[in-house]
């Protein structure tokens, strides 16, 4: 099976905010606009989804919202599995004011250290990881699925699903609106394709 990913719209907050479950409503108008995410999909080869999916996210789940209905699609099925991390105490605290021994301690045990309270990496791995390898028990292998989330589960996913340490994946760059697409072994775990990735919408 597909599974193309889709990065949400862009949300209302100023950069260099640190923001994970904290929710967020998109800009208006939307940016990128609906259209030139439809065309971007089309013109990349994503296919006709059998269903979308999205975070329970407002900046998700209003970007899935409004991509199906320009896709003639009526129904987008919600999964908290894929919603992003939680930076517990961090939410809304811009990056450069966060305390660096937090900082450090993170980055020196990325899956595991917890400064911020929240959840760890691994966790949120671990999660994310489950809604992956459930896919081939509920689609069918020919099928296409769309899902609407965000930039840490995407690089997750990625580190996953082609077998590199997540490490490798957290610097890929990730554009508002971008998609990547993924084909599927018809058996859960690695070995998938990336068939392209950070395919960003072209300004209108």
């Amino acid at each position: 099976m597909d599974v193309v990913l889709i990065r949400h719209a862009r949300p209302q907050v100023d950069e260099g905010i640190c923001y994970g479950r904290l929710d967020l409503p998109l800009c208006e108008p939307l940016s990128p606009p609906v259209a030139a995410l439809a065309r971007s999909l089309r013109e990349v080869g994503a296919g006709t989804p059998q269903r979308i999916v999205a975070s329970p996210a407002t900046r998700a789940h209003s970007t899935a919202a409004r991509l199906a209905a320009a896709c003639g699609i009526d129904h987008v099925d919600i999964d908290a599995r894929l919603r992003e991390i939680d930076f517990g105490a961090w939410e809304g605290l811009r990056w450069d004011a966060l305390p660096r021994e937090g900082l450090d301690q993170w980055a020196a045990d990325l899956l595991q250290a917890c400064p911020h309270g929240g959840e760890t990496t691994g966790a949120a791995f671990a999660r994310v990881v489950q809604w992956a390898d459930s896919l081939p028990e509920r689609h069918e292998p020919a099928g296409t699925l769309w899902a609407v989330c965000h930039a840490g589960p995407m690089r997750m996913l990625a580190a996953h699903w082609i077998g590199v340490p997540l490490s490798t994946t957290l610097d890929w760059q990730l554009g508002w609106g971008a998609s990547c697409g993924f084909r599927l072994p018809g058996t859960a775990g690695t070995g998938a394709r990336l068939m392209w990735w950070n395919r960003v919408p072209a300004p209108e």
